[in-house]
C-alpha cells in the first residue's frame, strides 16, 4: 500500500471520540497528524463558529443532512452500496472495527470491538467484538459477520459465465480480503482470528471489516433458512452459498417506500426508521446501542436526487456536504461553510470498448481534455493551496498529492495538460476524429455540466464531438453496457463523497475483475504492481514501483484524472461538533455527536 501518512491519528481520534463532555465527545474531534493546514484550520473555524452563541437556545430534535450520495443499498461492501455512498450515510448505523476519519485515515472504533495484529509466521489479526454488542433487533453481533464479509469479498466463490468464471458476490473490491486464507470463528462467538495466506502481508489491514462492511449475518441465515452462514461458507456448500450470495447482492437494496425493516437491523447509535421520497431517509436513535447514545434523536438524510438546492433554501438541511459548485448559485446564509480539497479523484473513467477501444484513441482524448484550465476554473473554488492536496491538476489516479512520492513519480502526466495542438493530429491518427464521446454523470450537477461543456469546447478543434449524457438516474454500469463512453465522477466513479488516505477504492477501480472497475480495464502488470505495493515497506522499491505504475497508467489511459474533487461542507449556525471530512465518509462520519441549537 502507498507509503503515505496512513497511520496518523488512531489513538487521539478514538480517545476523543469516547470522552464524554469534550468537544470530541463520542466522535467529534480528531488530533495527531490530522489534515495539515487548510482542513484542520477550517474544522476549527467551523466548530468555533457553530459553538458561538449557543447558550440559552433549545436543541433541535431533528437535523437534516444533505449529501450528494445516491442512496441505493444498505450493504457498503457491495458495488452498488460503495458507489451509492453507503460510507457517507450508514457509518453510524453499521459501524466496524475502524471508520474513515476526517483526514481519510482508518481510525479504531472500540465500541464495535478490538483488532490486534499478533506475531506469527503468517500475518494474523485477532478480532474481539464488544461483549455488549447487539443489533437493534436483539440479535448479538458475532464473528459470523466477519466470516460473511470475508467470504463475500474474497473472490473465491464463482459461477459459470460466458467469458469464464464470474464472482458470485458482487463485491466492490476484494483488496485485502483475497489475501486472507481463513477466518477462524465458532458460530455465535465474539472472537475471530483472521489468518492471511503464507507469504502475504497486507499493510492496510485496518481498512478491512470497516464501517458499513460488517453486515448482519443472522439476517441472511434467517432468509436462506440455515442456522448460521459460517458452516456453508467454510465448507463451500454450493447450493447454500448461491442463496447467501443472492441475498448479499440483492436483499439489502434500498427503494424509497419499499423497505423491509426486518432486514435492516443496526449495530450503531442510529437505525433506519423509514425511507421515502417525501420524508427522506430517516435515522433514529437505536435503543439497543451499548455505547454513548446519539446526541440528536433524529437525522434525516437527503440524497443527491432530493433537490438539495430547495432543501437548503427551505432550511430543511442543517448539514450540507456536496461537490463544490454542484448546486450552482445557492445561498448559505445561516451556515458556517467552506470549500475544501477532497481525497476523491475528480476524473473521467473511459470505456475500453467503443470509440475508446484503442489506447491511441484514449490518449488522443486525454490530449484535448483541458486539465489545467479545468483546475484553474473549477478545481479550487475559494481556496488556493501552494502545495499538497488541491494545489494543481491531479496527476495520479491512486496517489495523493500530499504523498512524499507524488512529485517524483508523476512526470508522465506533463504532456497531458490539455489544449495541445498535437491533440488534433493525435485524434486523426487514432480514428477518434469525427467521433462522438458521450460523458455520463448524475444530474443535477452544475459543476460537472460545466466540466463537460469546457471539454466539448476544447475538443472541437480535434474534430471530436463531446455530448453531455448526464441523467438523474445515471449509474456507472452504463459504461460497460456501452450507453456512454466516459463517466465523470469521483474516485471509483462515485457520484458523491469519495476518497480516503489509503486510496483503496481508487486502486481497486483499476484492477482486473473488481466490482468498481466499471470500464473493465485489465492489465496484468498493474495488478502485480498493486499487489506488491500492498505489502511493500522498502521506500526505494515503493518509489520504483510507483514510477512504473504511473508510467503504465498514463500510457494505457483507462481514466483521466482532473483534480482533487473540492467539497462544500456547511454546518448550520448553532451546530456543535460539526467536523468536515472531505472523504468518502462525508460530514456524517460523526453524526451521532451533532447538536444543533436554535
Amino acid at each position: 500500500m502507498r507509503r503515505q501518512q496512513i497511520e496518523s491519528i488512531d489513538g487521539n481520534a478514538e480517545a476523543s471520540r469516547r470522552t464524554p463532555g469534550s468537544q470530541g465527545s463520542g466522535r467529534a474531534r480528531h488530533g495527531g497528524n490530522a489534515r495539515r493546514g487548510l482542513v484542520v484550520a477550517t474544522a476549527g473555524v467551523l466548530t468555533a463558529a457553530a459553538l458561538a452563541g449557543c447558550a440559552g437556545k433549545n436543541q433541535v430534535p431533528s437535523i437534516g443532512y444533505g449529501v450528494d450520495a445516491v442512496v441505493a443499498s444498505y450493504n457498503g461492501g457491495s458495488t452498488l452500496g460503495a458507489n451509492s455512498g453507503a460510507a457517507a450515510v450508514f457509518a453510524r448505523v453499521l459501524p466496524g472495527f475502524f471508520y474513515t476519519g476526517p483526514d481519510g485515515q482508518p481510525v479504531a472504533d472500540t465500541d464495535t470491538g478490538t483488532a490486534k495484529e499478533v506475531p506469527g509466521e503468517a500475518q494474523t489479526i485477532q478480532y474481539r467484538l464488544n461483549p455488549d454488542g447487539v443489533y437493534s433487533d436483539g440479535s448479538p453481533t458475532s464473528c459470523d459477520d466477519l466470516v460473511l464479509a470475508w467470504a463475500a469479498r474474497s473472490g473465491r466463490f464463482t459461477k459459470p459465465a460466458p467469458g469464464g468464471p464470474a464472482p458470485q458476490f458482487d463485491a466492490a473490491s476484494t483488496a485485502g480480503y483475497s489475501d486472507i486464507e481463513r477466518v477462524d470463528c465458532q458460530p455465535g462467538s465474539k472472537d475471530a482470528t483472521v489468518v492471511f495466506r503464507p507469504g502475504r502481508h497486507y499493510t492496510a489491514w485496518k481498512t478491512l471489516f470497516n464501517a458499513t462492511e460488517l453486515m448482519p449475518a443472522h439476517v441472511i441465515a434467517n432468509a436462506v433458512k440455515v442456522p448460521t452462514v459460517v458452516t456453508p461458507l467454510q465448507s463451500g456448500d454450493a447450493g447454500v452459498v448461491d442463496r447467501i450470495a443472492d441475498f448479499w447482492n440483492n436483499g439489502w437494496k434500498l427503494v424509497p417506500g419499499k423497505l423491509d425493516l426486518t432486514a435492516l437491523p443496526a449495530a450503531g447509535p442510529y437505525r433506519i426508521e423509514s425511507f421515502d421520497d417525501k420524508d427522506g431517509l430517516v435515522l433514529v436513535k437505536n435503543e439497543k446501542w451499548w455505547g454513548n447514545p446519539a446526541k440528536t434523536p433524529r437525522i434525516v438524510v437527503w440524497g443527491k436526487n432530493s433537490d438539495l438546492k430547495s432543501k437548503v433554501s427551505s432550511k430543511a438541511i442543517g448539514v450540507l456536504d456536496v461537490g463544490a459548485g454542484s448546486l450552482g448559485e445557492v445561498s448559505l446564509d445561516g451556515f458556517s461553510s467552506a470549500n475544501l480539497p477532497g481525497r476523491g479523484v475528480e476524473q473521467l473513467v473511459l470505456n475500453t470498448g467503443g470509440v475508446f477501444a484503442s489506447v491511441e484513441a484514449r490518449r488522443a482524448f486525454a490530449l484535448c481534455v483541458p486539465r489545467q484550465s479545468l483546475f484553474d476554473k473549477l478545481g479550487h473554488p475559494g481556496f488556493t493551496q501552494k502545495s499538497g492536496l488541491g494545489s494543481g491538476p491531479l496527476n495520479s489516479r491512486t496517489l495523493q498529492q500530499d504523498s512524499l512520492y507524488y512529485p517524483a513519480v508523476t512526470g508522465a502526466a506533463d504532456k497531458y495538460k490539455g489544449g495541445d495542438a498535437s491533440a488534433v493530429q493525435a485524434a486523426a491518427g487514432s480514428g477518434l476524429q469525427n467521433q462522438t464521446v458521450r460523458i455520463g454523470y448524475v444530474k443535477p450537477d452544475e459543476r460537472r455540466a460545466q466540466t463537460v461543456t469546457m471539454i466539448a469546447d476544447a475538443c472541437k478543434a480535434s474534430g471530436i464531438t463531446v455530448v453531455d449524457a448526464g441523467t438523474p438516474d445515471f449509474v456507472p454500469t452504463q459504461l460497460g453496457e456501452g450507453k456512454v463512453d466516459a463517466v465523470l465522477g469521483g474516485s471509483a466513479a462515485f457520484p458523491g463523497p469519495s476518497g480516503s488516505l489509503t486510496a483503496t477504492d481508487a486502486i481497486a477501480a483499476l484492477r482486473t475483475g473488481q466490482g468498481l472497475n466499471f470500464n473493465r480495464f485489465g492489465n496484468g502488470r498493474y495488478d502485480a504492481i498493486s499487489d506488491q505495493l500492498a505489502a511493500e515497506d522498502n521506500s526505494t522499491t515503493v518509489l520504483n514501483l510507483l514510477t512504473e505504475q504511473e508510467n503504465l497508467l498514463w500510457s494505457e489511459m483507462p481514466s483521466i484524472p482532473l483534480f482533487a474533487g473540492p467539497r462544500t461542507i456547511a454546518f448550520g449556525d448553532g451546530m456543535e461538533n460539526g467536523i468536515p471530512s472531505p472523504t468518502k465518509a462525508g460530514a456524517g462520519w460523526n453524526m451521532d455527536r451533532w447538536v444543533l441549537t436554535r
